[in-house]
Order: C-alpha cells, then sequence, then structure tokens
C-alpha cells in the first residue's frame, strides 16, 4: 500500500491488550442470566454468538469482537479483525448479514490514513462473504482497537451448538495452531518477512467456506478458536458431558512457533489457559513442552472445530483440503471419564 512508510513499527506502537482468562470470564458470566421464549442462545454454555429466534424459520445470530494490531499493514490488520470478529456468525453456522465497525483510534499517532486503511481492510472481508457494513461507533484511545458487531442469520432448527459433540464423533481443525505465539514473535521482531505474510494470510482467511461445508455435511457441532486456545474450547465441546480424546501427533501448527515457544516468546492468555486447564487435561503421553504450549495457545481468528460422524468427518475434511483449507482430523469424542481432556 501506498502508506507502508509511514507505518513502520504500527504494531509495536500501539501494543496489545490481553483478553480476560477463562477462569476471570466464567466467575463474571455466571452472574449474567437472560430468559426470554425467543432466545435460543444466550450466556449459558459459553457459546460463540447469541441466537434470537424472529420466526419458526428464522434467528438472528448477534456477536461483538475487537482486537489490539497484529500487523504493520493497517489494510491486512483490519481485514484479519474482521475475519476474527465475523467468525463467530459462521461457527454458529449462520451467515453473516450486517456488521458495525468497532474503532479506537490513535489520531495522535498515526495519521487519518491508516484508519482508512483499516476500515478498508475490514470491509473488503465482510464484502467477502456477502455482508454489509452498515456504521459503526469510533473513540479516541491510546491503543489502537478495530472489529466488528456482527448479525447473521441461521434457521433455528439448524444452529451449531458448540457442546452438541456426540460419542463416537471425530473433530476437524481447520487451521493450524500458534498463532498466539507468532503475533508475539511479530511485535518482537523476530521474524522473517515471508512467515510474516504466512501467518497474516492464515488470520485473514474466513471460517466462512469451512461452516458451509460443515453445515452440508451434517456437523453435530462447531466452535472457533480463539483466546481460550484449542484445548479451552474443546473443553467447551466437551460440555463437561463427554471426553474428547486428542491424537497430538495429527494436530497441524507452524513450525515456526516451536523455536518462538522455547525462547519463551508465548503470550500471557497462553499461560492464563494453561494455569486454568490443567486440571482438567491429562497427558497420556509426555510430548514436547513447547508443542504442549502451542496446544494452550491464545489464537486470533483460528481455525473452526467441527464434530461430526466418522463417515461425515472425512467427507468434511476431504471436501476442505479439496478448497484448499489445510484441515485435519485430530480428536474424537468419547463417553464421559475421570477428565474432560485426554492427550496421546
Amino acid at each position: 500500500m501506498n502508506n507502508s512508510a509511514k507505518l513502520t513499527k504500527f504494531v509495536r506502537a500501539s501494543g496489545c491488550a490481553a483478553k480476560l482468562s477463562p477462569g476471570s470470564l466464567e466467575n463474571v458470566t455466571c452472574h449474567l442470566k437472560s430468559f426470554h421464549k425467543d432466545l435460543l442462545v444466550g450466556f449459558e454454555g459459553n457459546e460463540d454468538a447469541g441466537v434470537y429466534r424472529i420466526t419458526d424459520e428464522l434467528a438472528m445470530v448477534q456477536t461483538v469482537d475487537f482486537i489490539t494490531p497484529v500487523v504493520d499493514d493497517p489494510f491486512v490488520y483490519g481485514q484479519i479483525a474482521a475475519a476474527n470478529s465475523l467468525s463467530d456468525v459462521f461457527a454458529m453456522g449462520g451467515d453473516a448479514k450486517t456488521a458495525l465497525n468497532l474503532v479506537g483510534f490513535d489520531g495522535k499517532n498515526h495519521p487519518a490514513e491508516v484508519l482508512t486503511e483499516i476500515l478498508r481492510g475490514g470491509m473488503s472481508k465482510a464484502q467477502e462473504c456477502g455482508a454489509i457494513i452498515v456504521g459503526g461507533h469510533t473513540i479516541e484511545t491510546p491503543e489502537m482497537i478495530y472489529g466488528l458487531s456482527c448479525t447473521g442469520f441461521v434457521h433455528p432448527d439448524k444452529i451449531l451448538r458448540n457442546n452438541a459433540v456426540q460419542e463416537g464423533d471425530v473433530i476437524v481443525l481447520t487451521k493450524p495452531l500458534g498463532l498466539g505465539i507468532l503475533i508475539t514473535a511479530i511485535k518482537a521482531d523476530l521474524l522473517d518477512n515471508t512467515t510474516v505474510l504466512k501467518v497474516a494470510e492464515t488470520m485473514k482467511t474466513l471460517n466462512y467456506k469451512a461452516s458451509l461445508i460443515a453445515r452440508e455435511f451434517n456437523a453435530h457441532a462447531c466452535t472457533d478458536v480463539t483466546g481460550f486456545g484449542f484445548l479451552g474450547h474443546l473443553r467447551e465441546m466437551s460440555g463437561n458431558l463427554k471426553t474428547i480424546e486428542v491424537d497430538s501427533s495429527a494436530v497441524p501448527f507452524f513450525t515456526e512457533a516451536l523455536p518462538m515457544a522455547a525462547m519463551g516468546i508465548i503470550p500471557a492468555g497462553s499461560y492464563a489457559n494453561k494455569e486454568y486447564l490443567q486440571p482438567h487435561v491429562l497427558f497420556k503421553n509426555t510430548i514436547n513442552a513447547d508443542l504442549e504450549m502451542i496446544l494452550f495457545d491464545a489464537q486470533t481468528s483460528g481455525g473452526l472445530l467441527i464434530s461430526a460422524t466418522p463417515a461425515d468427518g472425512q467427507k468434511i475434511l476431504k471436501r476442505c483440503i479439496d478448497e484448499g483449507i489445510p484441515a485435519a482430523i485430530v480428536a474424537h469424542v468419547m463417553a464421559k471419564s475421570d477428565t474432560d481432556i485426554i492427550i496421546h
């Protein structure tokens, strides 16, 4: 882009805000209850979005998310933030229709052209999945933030919940892990440009196509991998009612994340995930400590976790690969045992 010379160290100047840990968020939301005959999905269940029934054949999906800069290019940052926000609609089996921009902009240290590029990036991703940006709200902040408040539609009987896995299901993951570690490495200027571009391409890729594939082949449950990490979102899928067994050797991840993890280039959210989840995770085999941290790593705009029968799971996997989505079957669902997650 033409303004690239003005945007040097954009990420490092803007910083990065940590999300609330799983435990902290759980302690807050447990006090919040919403009841209405047409509220199909609310606070209960740690779902990815809320769903409100409009008619017997139409329900509205609502979600909101925003992030601080993760790359130096403001257009690409806008794309990543929008993809991250829209993902929750797709995880519920919905189609995004409208979105509102949420902006905190540091106008003292960045020209207005930066904000223009961020918004252009966000709009490009909304248009890619057929959604429309209809407005938004902007405030002046010392730390840059951008995201979307999204509205989508889904049939009330076709909502994909995150905890509706069935015994015997396999679970498909659609993007590699390690994004949180690599974002932290980007901020520290430790990655070459080729790796930065590869990481950005993954984060700005919409989960819409993967969601359509999941729906086509009768997925039982779905969620996206974001701040609580791979294992945190798997635990939500278990619903404390099933045990999920993970084949660590099958889990795709960025190999570039391993040396970064070994150097301690790890976001605070990943450590918080590990601390919170350790009582709920059993490692049957000893695995590399750096790979173990990748399993806990807090992701930004990660992939979908899709649960389906083994036959449908294979169809989902094949279609994803045919569509250029780097998916893998990483786990299967068992009857409830003493723990929620078992790692082999």
